[in-house]
């Protein structure tokens, strides 16, 4: 890939001004890091990272005065500040050095020059800075020729790799997340380094590790972070229930399809179509319980009999552990437990009581569980898959025709529990979430409309027969 220089940097008002306040101090400034990769690629960036030899929270504070805003940060503890300023998130940073201890990823700091802070830098392609004051405004600063790699499209560390994950291990996935999402290459010794510093990855917490798998599915393509995770053995650590669906079992001339490049093709699928980070989170966990509820029956072959109710139940455990929000878990599950609902409705036949139930069951999260059930239909043979697919789209269809007309997505019971008490003067409890409960089967076998007449006639109709019971 051949990289040109960014106009924008060349042009902007910004980074000017922060040159010329840098001048004004008598301060070397640069801007570094992340920033200028993404510069390079032509990607957009929010976040403008500057490095400068000296103080960097005193230097911050000249900046927000030169740029009339109360806007800013200072962590003079740990040499840092942050500016916000017209949606950009400007990070200052006095130049420094980095020493750490095997149990901990917190380092030890001091101060130190340019070409020390680029080097503890964790890829080459971030350990790049561009001068800011006007005597080198835009001179590269390349000390470990991140400018090659990011046109080679390599990952690779600046200083030894071992000790590169060594004295931070959350690199290991920043390695992996950057592979993802810019489609680079990791080096082969960064790679193995990756495989034999992994279990230092114990020493991070639950919310990091998280943070970059979710970036990780962020990316375009997410498998291709997810077979790095699995090639260098960290996926074994940090997602061990996915790492179990690999492999294939055979007897009797029976195969089942390899669970885990199943779900990556899944994941791949459902990421064309969807930015929804929770809704990639489903299609990676959809067949999560497929391990557990593997049996071959003769004559049959493999079945995975209740694997979406048994993994909807493990999504608990699971995404507490990966501290996934409560709101974020009863999503999954909610896909989880319905994902096979759309594609047994085509196999067996399309009725309007199954599909209303479908509908109601799926409620606001319906058109994520289309997607998903599409993404599900994978095979090696295109025919089979055109076949499938055609099956669904009729399903789809109907489900839009019967939404239309019966209006369940959003469903509220038509006659709500206090017209109901009051009506047939009962007292709360469960004789009125038993009327309730007839009125909902009613409207989802299509007795009667999803209207409040209708549902009210409906239970003054019933109402002897279910007070008696």
């Amino acid at each position: 890939m051949k990289i040109k220089k960014n106009k924008a940097f060349f042009t902007s008002k910004l980074l000017i001004k922060i040159g010329a306040v840098a001048d004004a101090g008598g301060i070397d400034a640069y801007a570094v890091g992340g920033y200028v990769r993404d510069l390079y690629l032509q990607r957009n960036s929010a976040d403008i990272d500057i490095v400068v030899v000296g103080d960097g929270p005193a230097f911050a504070e000249e900046v927000a005065s030169s740029l009339r805003t109360t806007q800013y940060t200072l962590f003079k503890s740990f040499g840092t500040a942050m500016i916000k300023h017209r949606g950009k998130t400007i990070e200052i940073v006095g130049a420094r050095r980095e020493s750490y201890r095997g149990h901990s990823r917190k380092p030890d700091v001091t101060n130190a020059d340019l070409a020390t802070d680029l080097a503890r830098r964790d890829f080459t392609i971030n350990a790049m800075a561009l001068g800011l004051n006007e005597a080198r405004y835009g001179a590269l600063v390349d000390p470990f020729n991140g400018m090659a790699d990011l046109e080679a499209g390599i990952i690779r560390t600046p200083l030894p790799p071992h000790q590169t994950f060594f004295d931070d291990p959350l690199r290991i996935l920043r390695a992996i997340r950057f592979a993802a999402q810019l489609k680079f290459t990791i080096a082969a010794p960064t790679l193995q380094a990756l495989h034999d510093e992994r279990e230092r990855l114990t020493i991070i917490s639950q919310e990091r590790i998280t943070d970059e798998l979710s970036k990780i599915m962020g990316s375009e393509k997410p498998s291709i972070g997810f077979k790095l995770l699995d090639e260098t053995g960290v996926l074994a650590l940090i997602l061990p229930e996915i790492a179990a669906l690999k492999g294939v079992d055979q007897i009797a001339g029976y195969r089942h399809k390899d669970v885990f490049e199943h779900t990556l093709k899944v994941l791949d699928n459902v990421a064309r179509k969807s930015g929804r980070l929770e809704l990639r989170w489903a299609a990676l966990f959809h067949d999560v319980a497929k391990p557990q509820t593997k049996e071959f029956k003769k004559g049959v072959g493999w079945t995975f009999h209740g694997h979406e109710e048994i993994g909807a139940r493990m999504m608990t455990g699971i995404g507490k552990r990966l501290r996934l929000s409560q709101d974020t878990i009863a999503y999954i599950q909610k896909l989880i437990r319905l994902h096979l609902r759309p594609i047994h409705l085509a196999e067996e036949g399309v009725t309007a009581s199954a599909i209303r139930r479908l509908i109601f069951q799926g409620g606001m999260e319906l058109d994520d569980l289309i997607i998903l059930c599409r993404a599900d239909i994978t095979s090696g043979n295109p025919g089979r898959v055109a076949k499938h697919l055609g099956n669904f789209d009729i399903v789809v269809q109907r489900m839009e025709e019967v939404e239309e007309k019966d209006r369940l997505r959003q469903f509220q019971p038509p006659v709500r529990g206090e017209e109901i008490m009051t009506t047939l003067n009962l007292q709360p409890g469960p004789l009125v979430g038993k009327i309730k409960k007839a009125i909902e089967e009613a409207i989802l076998n299509g007795e009667i409309a999803n209207e409040h007449d209708a549902a009210f006639d409906y239970m003054m109709r019933i109402k002897t027969e279910l007070l008696s019971d």
